[in-house]
């Protein structure tokens, strides 16, 4: 799809918390994602990434998403997925028992880094 083409995409905009990891970069920031579609998010927060950073974001109900920085402004970006979600699935509510609710500190104990996504397999934008 050209620049023109992903505007028109419905968007869900809504306001949740997500964990963060920059290829290259130690640790997981705590970012908000401010919009939402199958093929891509808008994100704030204080991470040091440029266009083109290899990412991945842990959305609610959905898990670890490979993607890539797409656009930056100021303390925004923009995140092209590699594959396309199911973006309803995060608006959902947590499992019931959820032992970490959104708003709580990540427990970092409970999931390994990603492996650096595949470059053959990153979409084009």
């Amino acid at each position: 799809m050209s620049n023109v083409d992903t505007r028109q995409v419905n968007r869900d905009s809504l306001f949740l918390l997500a964990n963060l990891r920059v290829t290259g970069q130690d640790g997981v920031h705590r970012i908000k994602v401010r919009n939402l579609s199958p093929g891509g998010m808008m994100a704030e927060g204080e991470v040091r990434v440029t266009r083109g950073s290899l990412v991945t974001v842990e959305l609610r109900n959905i898990g670890w998403v490979d993607g890539s920085v797409a656009w930056r402004q100021d303390n925004r970006f923009g995140i092209a997925f590699i594959e396309e979600i199911d973006p309803k699935l995060a608006r959902a509510a947590g499992p019931a028992g959820d032992p970490e609710p959104l708003h709580a500190a990540p427990s970092f104990a409970r999931t390994a880094p990603p492996a650096a996504p595949d470059p053959a397999r990153l979409r084009k934008i």
